[in-house]
């Protein structure tokens, strides 16, 4: 099994918004909105920037409920698996997979799902894996259980789970894999 992370390459893999103070942040939304306005980042609310930490607190306390480690405030974001959908976000695609063996897996969560219509009060469709984080143990009953939400909703016809979401809350791998990427571009 595989991690994917999608970026944009002239910007770089792994570079967390959430890392920025929430004015900076918006900044760089901002910008993305205006130079970038054909990509999905550029489509996003203008409250993204406020719930996207009200999101990230959520899934901070649950997984500190679970025992998970954290060792970052803010997660890196992967995908298990290939997500068409998730790579056409970017005018210049780039895309780091990372086997799953590599990771720490104690400093790792999941979401069926994006994390915002999970833990989202709007989304009441009274699935069971809403308004729940997973370790990767029963991230794996899930995926025997429904597959790949990739699979069968890549377009989103079927609800806003298209992937399945990693919070990565460790640096340590993340760190290795941005050198190789920046070393294999000079």
């Amino acid at each position: 099994m595989f991690l994917y992370h999608y970026f944009d390459r002239s910007i770089g893999p792994f570079r967390n918004i959430s890392d920025l103070s929430p004015q900076k942040a918006q900044a760089v939304l901002d910008d993305i909105k205006m130079n970038k306005p054909n990509t999905q980042c550029a489509k996003r609310q203008e409250e993204y920037i406020e719930y996207r930490l009200y999101y990230e607190n959520i899934l901070r306390e649950e997984f500190l409920k679970r025992g998970g480690t954290i060792e970052r405030q803010v997660p890196h974001y992967m995908v298990i698996g290939h997500s068409p959908w998730l790579y056409s976000w970017y005018e210049n695609p780039g895309v780091i997979k990372i086997p799953i063996e590599e990771f720490d897996l104690s400093s790792v969560s999941f979401t069926y799902g994006d994390s915002h219509p999970t833990f989202s009060a709007k989304v009441n469709d009274g699935k069971e894996y809403r308004r729940k984080l997973y370790t990767y143990d029963e991230i794996l009953k899930l995926i025997e259980k429904y597959g790949y939400p990739q699979d069968w909703n890549d377009d989103g016809k079927y609800g806003p789970e298209r992937y399945i979401e990693a919070h990565i809350w460790s640096d340590r791998t993340i760190q290795k894999y941005v050198s190789i990427y920046n070393s294999a571009k000079q």
